[in-house]
């Protein structure tokens, strides 16, 4: 339960992401983000999470050093009073860096999540697209209508991809990707992910690798083909963005959904003589992750808290009234 205290105010805390060495995974992580983790290949870091394969640590603060989760069952009141989150953290936030091909794979609604994989959530997601080569791309559903046996019989004979729709994506991309929508990040993809705090994963096809042991990751053909949307997917459009300015940043919506809200924030106090004003609201806490650039927040009781490219920075709900000054471009995620 909520605990309710009008007079409480938090400060916003620096976060330390769980890593994992998937094997289509790079370096690019280590490289342009500088996490300092010691994985080869870095695939993901899990940059907001209080999921249990793989927690977030708090790294500035009077909570440093606990986990996220930890931190959060201590203060319930960090995560506001909206009625999505009562039960914890809801969302989960990541990098990923796509060496290589992901595999095809689908993820349950929360209903199907519930009732088979021990009460989990679901799993509907974002992707803003980083960076990419030339010639990625992504799958994302089907071209066209398909059965449930045609299905399974390609899945089977790995012949599954001549069914998918293929889409060429590039920096600055947004995809948003509904649980049941099969899909698959393709070789080159650098994206920022937002999703429902879940880890449920039904792998329908892995282009023929070999895990490190030289065996074949393990397939969920029956689970996949139960919840995998079978109709034909129009082509995924980019959003209408339209920035939002006031003096010293800028902002613009980027996905709304029943699970979280997605902005993309410009910090640019540079030639300003005035900071730019942020607080929290008593409904919800925010995550702000900085992709470019730097910035500082400043205290109201004194202090700062410096972040830079690549940091996590979690904003407890109500937050004490802080002035933000840099020049970062930042994801600003709620619910």
């Amino acid at each position: 339960m909520i605990r309710k205290n009008t007079n409480w105010t938090a400060e916003p805390f620096l976060l330390k992401p769980a890593g994992k060495d998937y094997l289509w995974g790079g370096t690019r992580l280590n490289d342009d983000f500088r996490k300092d983790i010691p994985l080869s290949p870095l695939a993901e870091t899990w940059e907001c999470s209080t999921h249990p394969d793989g927690l977030s640590l708090v790294a500035s603060g009077e909570h440093v050093g606990k986990t996220l989760k930890q931190t959060l069952d201590e203060h319930p009141e960090y995560l506001g009073e909206h009625p999505s989150h009562p039960g914890g953290l809801p969302i989960l936030i990541k990098f990923i860096d796509a060496k290589e091909d992901l595999s095809i794979q689908v993820h349950p609604g929360d209903t199907y999540a519930a009732a088979n994989e021990n009460g989990s959530l679901g799993k509907t997601e974002m992707w803003y697209v980083l960076d990419a080569e030339g010639d990625t791309q992504i799958s994302y559903g089907f071209s066209h209508d398909i059965t449930r046996e045609v299905l399974e019989k390609s899945l089977r004979e790995g012949s599954v991809e001549k069914y998918l729709q293929k889409v060429q994506v590039k920096k600055d991309d947004v995809y948003f990707i509904q649980a049941g929508t099969v899909h698959g990040l393709g070789a080159g993809a650098l994206v920022a992910e937002i999703q429902e705090c879940s880890n449920i994963t039904y792998r329908m096809y892995d282009h023929g690798r070999l895990d490190k042991d030289g065996k074949p990751r393990q397939l969920h053909i029956e689970k996949a083909t139960d919840v995998a949307d079978l109709s034909g997917n129009d082509k995924p459009r980019q959003p209408m963005r339209t920035l939002k300015y006031k003096k010293g940043s800028a902002s613009e919506l980027l996905c709304r959904c029943k699970y979280f809200q997605v902005e993309r924030m410009l910090l640019n106090t540079e030639h300003c003589r005035e900071m730019v004003d942020y607080q929290t609201q008593e409904n919800s806490f925010q995550v702000l992750l900085c992709l470019k650039g730097c910035g500082s927040f400043f205290m109201e009781k004194g202090g700062y808290l410096n972040f830079f490219k690549g940091d996590c920075i979690f904003a407890p709900a109500r937050s004490a009234p802080l002035k933000l000054h840099g020049r970062a471009q930042m994801l600003a995620v709620s619910c």
